[in-house]
């Protein structure tokens, strides 16, 4: 499988960042998230809310994006702030999860303000996880609406990681996917945290080894401190696909930060995410693909600082991006029925 593994610890970058107290998104103060998980339906919904009403952008790479609401996230665009983000799978199906996370926070008087009403605001996007094995024969309507209800009275501080929520259905190239979070502290003060559904056509994987492909941006052994594989693996640079079922794809995430940012900025960040599942997939953003990031700016922090700290929230944007991916497939456990086996699975 590759020989002696190298490294990522003492290569600078656990020595400059850290890992925030909960190595999740909710590091960033003033967002919560919750699951619903259907085992039968295979399948479920997160909900990412924020506390109030909080500046958003969105970037789509992938060539098959499914979304709801993202329009109102161009910077010329009149509402300032969203009230919550859903990732969901379900394919277009998955969509109305955002109807439920909408319910919930209209009967707790939240939305932006429309004469004597109140509508929140809640965009969504979806993955593709309809032919993973489960039981999707639903009838008239589907079970997405009352699973978004669920995720968001559940949203906490605290969460679950692995085949849970939007990553209970998915898969990769390689391995089974998953829900991935991480988090990191500059040394300025800021945070950047990021959350991840984790269905890519491609693998999180180099060649046919367990070795991550983010493996150089690990913080503290975070996703088994495996490293890169030395030498690396003849077939490391051949695309791993799903390609024989296409359409059965996307990673679509959550970039968030402390700092105070404008929608434009909001979008660069979002834009930086995306390197992040350049660095842990391959391929990726591809035809199949719906990849896609929300980004959050809570502005508790004040403004981005100007020259190389700028450049710094880019790179950490990209890094821990790339770790929540690892994350997600590295907390994954096998599943009766599985169509693919977990990481955990996986011969050493």
């Amino acid at each position: 499988m590759g020989g002696r593994p190298v490294s990522a610890r003492g290569r600078g970058v656990s020595e400059r960042w850290r890992a925030g107290p909960r190595n999740r998104l909710t590091d960033v103060a003033g967002l919560r998230v919750g699951h619903a998980s259907s085992e039968r339906l295979r399948s479920g919904v997160t909900a990412i809310l924020c506390d109030r009403p909080t500046l958003a952008s969105v970037a789509v790479l992938g060539g098959a994006p499914g979304t709801r609401e993202t329009d109102l996230l161009a910077p010329d665009a009149t509402v300032a702030g969203v009230d919550a983000l859903v990732l969901s799978g379900g394919s277009a199906f998955g969509l109305d999860a955002a109807s439920g996370v909408q319910s919930v926070l209209r009967g707790w008087g939240r939305g932006f303000a429309v004469g004597a009403f109140r509508v929140p605001i809640v965009p969504a996007a979806i993955l593709f996880d309809l032919a993973n094995g489960g039981d999707k024969d639903w009838g008239d309507h589907s079970p997405y609406r009352d699973l978004g209800v669920v995720a968001a009275q559940a949203a906490a501080l605290d969460f679950e990681l692995g085949g849970i929520g939007a990553g209970l259905g998915a898969t990769t190239a390689a391995c089974r996917g998953g829900l991935g979070s991480a988090s990191v502290q500059l040394p300025n003060g800021a945070t950047i945290a990021a959350l991840v559904a984790v269905n890519a056509l491609g693998s999180p994987l180099v060649g046919s080894t367990r070795h991550f492909r983010a493996a150089p941006f690990e913080i503290g052994g975070e996703f088994g401190g495996l490293g890169l594989p030395h030498p690396l693996p003849d077939d490391v640079a051949v695309p791993r696909s799903k390609i024989a079922l296409p359409g059965t794809a996307t990673t679509i995430a959550v970039i968030a930060t402390d700092l105070h940012l404008d929608k434009a900025s909001a979008r660069r960040l979002a834009l930086a995410a995306h390197d992040g599942f350049a660095l842990a997939l391959w391929p990726v953003h591809t035809d199949y693909d719906g990849d896609l990031v929300f980004a959050l700016a809570t502005g508790e922090r004040g403004p981005v600082p100007d020259g190389g700290a700028r450049v710094e929230v880019a790179a950490a944007a990209s890094s821990v991006m790339a770790r929540a991916v690892a994350r997600a497939v590295f907390a994954t456990l096998p599943l009766p029925g599985d169509t693919l086996p977990a990481w955990t699975s996986l011969a050493g």
